[in-house]
């Protein structure tokens, strides 16, 4: 329970230094690229809502510093303004426009204030969305540390099942599968590891928990094959057959077709054994 704790204690300080380092660039390129504060003219009759169009119309224009500034100081004076929270999220989308590693750590933070200040507003499934991009946009390499895929995971799972009537569900259901592919990817990875190293007994006992933990995965027609392959050298010949023949069954294309049907043949046939 103490290592428990003690990671997550761990984790919460990356998390915060990686924030605080991204604040801290922020800082800097700010002060690099702005000529100044974006003020609305004196005697502008709806000074709010002037800046939020015009954070608009550079957002549009993908001019991500100018457009943050103008939501920022929309945001910063102006608390009852009915145009601020949508100008919180314009400051989120700021942060993702730009795509750096940095910028996503900001983007997440605007994001995760929006759904604490704002829990009920008809943009929350927004905000959640977009939060679980920001870490989607941060997943790595399936042989790489898969941290921010979780995350995604995480974050994306919240947006479906809470917000099952979105408009967005369809690019959130999407999303999401494509996270759970790239941890898959990494899954599948260390089971073909084990099978090209001839310990089929760890590959066939990674590819089944796989398999049982994520059933749709996209690839699973490889997850098929070599789980079936693992098998057969481990002289288990009736228990891969019906891992080929699900290959067969729910592919039409795959690259293992070939192999697969004509293992099916071989294990069907008169001298196969089991």
């Amino acid at each position: 329970m103490a290592v428990l704790v003690a990671f997550s204690g761990m984790t919460r300080v990356r998390a915060m230094v990686k924030l605080a380092s991204a604040i801290l660039l922020l800082v800097v390129v700010s002060a690099c690229a702005s000529s100044g504060p974006k003020k609305p003219p004196t005697g502008t009759p709806e000074p709010d809502k002037f800046l939020f169009d015009r954070g608009t119309e550079e957002l549009d224009k993908r001019h991500w510093t100018v457009a943050r500034e103008y939501f920022r100081q929309l945001v910063d004076s102006y608390p009852q303004s009915i145009y601020r929270a949508d100008a919180k999220l314009g400051v989120g989308d700021t942060y993702l426009g730009e795509g750096s590693a940095e910028s996503d750590v900001l983007a997440i933070n605007e994001f995760r204030e929006f759904l604490s200040f704002y829990p009920t507003h008809k943009r929350a499934d927004y905000a959640q969305l977009k939060l679980g991009m920001a870490h989607f946009y941060q997943m790595r390499a399936p042989e790489r540390d898969q941290t921010e895929t979780r995350e995604a995971i995480r974050e994306l799972q919240t947006f479906v099942t809470r917000y099952a009537n979105s408009e967005l569900i369809e690019e959130g259901e999407k999303r999401l599968r494509d996270a759970k592919d790239r941890l898959g990817d990494a899954e599948f990875h260390v089971g073909l590891f084990y099978y090209r190293s001839k310990w089929y007994p760890g590959a066939i006992d990674r590819l089944k928990t796989f398999l049982k933990n994520d059933p749709a995965y996209s690839g699973r027609d490889a997850v098929y094959f070599y789980l079936g392959e693992a098998l057969v050298k481990g002289k288990k010949n009736a228990e891969a057959l019906p891992y080929y023949e699900k290959l067969v069954e729910e592919f039409q294309k795959s690259e293992y077709l070939a192999d697969a049907t004509k293992r099916i043949a071989e294990l069907k046939g008169p001298e196969a054994k089991s």
